[in-house]
């Protein structure tokens, strides 16, 4: 159920975009053990309309920056979050030749009662099915 945003400016191909889509998806599910549920946007920019601090806390970015935002149930611990951001940096620059320096990541938690997956229900307003919180935890 996490919603993950990735912002970028125009230009790249579909396939470029749809790396960067398939690689937070997959590092997601393995490093902040979501559930294998697909909510993704992508969002291409103008230059003029994609403004960063280049150099903020001296690391230098260029016109490649991209930005991750996910939303999503607090289930990950500070560790896989922090393995999270490793894995999908080195998945970007070993597929894409991504700088490192260009891989910028907002995650953001929300309680059970700000989803509403449609119907304009509070879907999680009753609590949260197990193999929501741990994909693990379902029979296979």
């Amino acid at each position: 159920m996490p919603l993950a945003r990735i912002d970028l400016i125009e230009g790249k191909s579909a396939e470029y975009r749809r790396t960067i889509a398939d690689v937070v998806y997959d590092k997601m599910i393995e490093c902040l053990g979501v559930p294998e549920d697909r909510f993704q946007t992508i969002s291409e920019h103008k230059a003029e309309n994609f403004l960063f601090d280049a150099d903020y806390l001296g690391i230098h970015r260029s016109e490649n920056c991209i930005f991750i935002q996910l939303i999503f149930l607090d289930v990950a611990t500070p560790e896989q979050k922090g393995a999270f951001y490793e894995a999908v940096v080195a998945e970007l620059q070993e597929k894409l030749q991504v700088r490192p320096e260009d891989v910028f990541f907002n995650l953001m938690t929300v309680q059970p009662a700000d989803w509403s997956m449609g119907l304009g229900v509070a879907t999680y307003v009753r609590g949260v099915p197990a193999d929501r919180l741990d994909p693990n935890s379902v029979p296979h």
